[in-house]
């Protein structure tokens, strides 16, 4: 009779340690309840709480990303656009992430949508589409000061699109290409002009010299006489005579 008990004891306590036995990897954490109250974390590795007694939640403590749904979202010019974003977050107290809110990534979604309209709605839309690495921060910065009470840190927040509506789409492209036109028209009077230049340049050195025009213009009239097609008519001054025998010497 004691054998019997002594076995039902050791089968018994076996079943209590096996079913009392939880694994945690070494990205999780374990929220232990006793009698439903908060009593302390457990580690990774191979854990033991107390059947009936303790229950325990696993946190995942890695870094998680949550796509915000695309909203529309009112600028301060109250220009309408459509906006999504993601964030990245990973929890910091798995106690507070259990015990604080019920779910915290749908939270974060949440808080992060309300954020963004805040936001944005505080910015023309010129600043929101140049500078959306600002706008990304101080939505981090909004979200971050209250998800940090939840056990929830926020990594980081990225603006993934922003899409314009189809007539601010139209307006924008007819502001480039103006400014386009308008790049191309100061080019080519800075090319006319830098060819002015040379030209007058040249005129002053030929002017400096007359064996030197008389000589461009002979060059000249030869590649005009190179076409037998071409007529052509010469008015010579008065002392090209003297300016060739001073030239061939």
């Amino acid at each position: 009779m004691e054998t019997k008990i002594f076995v039902f004891i050791v089968v018994a306590a076996l079943i209590l340690l096996i079913k009392g036995l939880r694994l945690l990897y070494q990205y999780e954490r374990g929220v232990v309840f006793t009698l439903g109250k908060f009593s302390h974390i457990k580690q990774p590795g191979l854990n033991w709480i107390i059947p009936f007694i303790q229950t325990m939640r696993k946190v995942d403590v890695r870094i998680k990303t949550a796509d915000v749904p695309r909203q529309e979202v009112i600028t301060k010019d109250n220009i309408a656009i459509l906006a999504n974003t993601v964030v990245y977050f990973k929890v910091s107290k798995p106690e507070d992430a259990i015990n604080k809110i019920e779910d915290y990534v749908f939270a974060v979604r949440q808080f992060t949508q309300a954020a963004l309209r805040d936001i944005v709605g505080n910015n023309e839309l010129d600043f929101v589409l140049t500078e959306r690495e600002k706008i990304a921060d101080s939505i981090k910065k909004i979200v971050d000061a209250e998800t940090t009470g939840w056990g929830v840190d926020i990594e980081a927040i990225k603006i993934q699109e922003i899409e314009l509506p189809a007539e601010m789409k139209r307006a924008i492209a007819k502001q480039a290409e103006a400014e386009r036109e308008r790049r191309a028209v100061i080019i080519s009077s800075d090319g006319e002009f830098r060819a002015s230049e040379n030209l007058r340049m040249a005129a002053d050195n030929l002017a400096k010299s007359p064996i030197a025009l008389q000589l461009r213009t002979l060059q000249t009239i030869r590649d005009i006489a190179s076409d037998p097609s071409e007529k052509i008519v010469l008015f010579l001054p008065s002392d090209m005579g003297e300016l060739l025998k001073k030239v061939t010497g």
